[in-house]
């Protein structure tokens, strides 16, 4: 019998744990380490982060479901991967051997390559819930005394939709405590243009998200480089499409929120034929390791191209559904090699996203991700800030439940009522 071990618990470590467990032989042993005690939803981040919700709402104890799913669960960090010899070195000093390793860490936050950046510096942050929890402090404090807001992404990021989300809902909640009047806001981006999403637009992203701003009076600055960040003030230099010096902004706030770029995890960074310079885990379109073929990966921790190239770096997202069906893709191609068999799953990478905006939203669909496409959709609307909610509680039940059934596949696209879209 063999043992697979799956590193993480997040949104694509917890249903690959759960599937892998339904998939696998009897027997077979399935493993999360994790370094922390709960799952969190990261799509709820930007609500907590203006205390539209409390950390422990979006939070799931992992022992007891775990344990009723019969899933050996280790609390520990990852202090290495160790593909030579199958095993992981944990921070206590133990090690974990395996037969077959999912690696589902999600990225390591680089908030250490701009000065000034990140929740140690001078900008709050909704990519972890504590961040998010702790920008919820803040926000508290900032509404009673209110002043200019710098919201964004900066150079080299890879997820823009929790900006937009950001933006958005702390624009709806200002204008609910009627201080919206008080408070100028800027978006800043490394995009090439509004909308672009890192996916070279999707649909008429660039045009719902430049009329949303227009609408809310919100200023931006793309092609965007962050140089650095000081108390109360941000530099930024733009450029044009060439990437040459267009203008110098200083822009003052009181509150900023600004997305880092990402890179591989500690555990697995620096590990020959593992890795892209970055630290994202090299996969085949299996999700298979090319060097070592016992690993696969999982989530925003593999490596993706470019969609583009931009005049400012911007990388590619892994949104839910594309991590689902990943999940899906991987249990297959794992129990095909239990079996003796070569794996032949392949994850469809199409890009489907809800982002709300505090009272409704934009929703985009992109098959595949990467352009060319046979789709690209983009709407908006109310019913897009009810489907988050509705996805949110979805999901928070299959996880609690210990049930691998996938809330994008099975509620979001639903909901939308115009496409169908399953994993091959």
């Amino acid at each position: 019998m063999s043992k697979i071990v799956v590193i993480g618990a997040g949104i694509g470590g917890i249903p690959m744990a759960f599937e892998m467990k339904e998939i696998a032989r009897k027997g077979d042993e399935v493993v999360v380490v994790a370094d922390t005690p709960t799952f969190h939803f990261v799509p709820s981040n930007p609500w907590v982060a203006v205390n539209w919700r409390k950390p422990g709402d979006v939070k799931v104890e992992l022992a007891p479901v775990f344990k009723k799913k019969k899933i050996t669960f280790i609390q520990q960090k990852v202090s290495k991967v160790k593909p030579e010899s199958n095993q992981l070195e944990l921070a206590d000093g133990n090690t974990v051997a395996y037969d077959y390793l999912v690696i589902a860490t999600g990225p390591k936050l680089a908030f250490d390559e701009i000065p000034g950046l990140g929740p140690q510096g001078h900008t709050q942050s909704v990519c972890h819930v504590d961040h998010a929890g702790e920008s919820g402090e803040f926000w508290d404090k900032f509404v009673q005394d209110p002043g200019p807001i710098v919201i964004g992404a900066v150079q080299g990021a890879s997820c823009f939709g929790p900006a937009y989300e950001y933006l958005f809902i702390a624009e709806t909640d200002l204008r609910k405590r009627k201080i919206r009047d008080k408070v100028k806001m800027t978006y800043v981006t490394s995009e090439p243009y509004i909308g672009h999403l890192g996916l070279g637009g999707v649909g008429d992203t660039k045009g719902l998200l430049e009329s949303e701003l227009r609408d809310k009076h919100i200023n931006w600055i793309c092609n965007a480089k962050v140089d650095k960040i000081e108390a109360g003030m941000m530099y930024v230099t733009e450029v044009d499409e060439h990437g040459q010096e267009k203008k110098k902004h200083e822009l003052p706030f009181k509150h900023s929120m600004m997305l880092p770029a990402f890179k591989g995890v500690d555990a697995v960074f620096g590990v020959d034929k593992l890795v892209n310079p970055r630290g994202f885990i090299l996969v085949d379109k299996h999700q298979r390791n090319p060097t070592y073929k016992n690993i696969y990966s999982v989530g925003v921790c593999i490596a993706i191209p470019p969609s583009e190239q931009t005049p400012v770096p911007t990388g590619t997202p892994k949104t839910g559904y594309m991590i689902e069906s990943m999940v899906t893709a991987t249990a297959h191609n794992i129990r095909e090699q239990l079996d003796g068999k070569e794996p032949t799953h392949e994850a469809t990478w199409n890009a489907l996203c809800l982002a709300d905006f505090g009272d409704k939203g934009v929703a985009f669909l992109a098959m595949p991700q990467i352009p060319p496409r046979n789709v690209q959709w983009s709407a908006g609307g109310r019913w897009v800030h009810w489907a988050k909610i509705g996805y949110e509680w979805y999901f928070m039940r299959k996880v609690r439940k210990g049930v691998s059934e996938h809330a994008y596949e099975r509620l979001t696209l639903r909901m939308m009522g115009i496409f169908r879209v399953k994993a091959k």
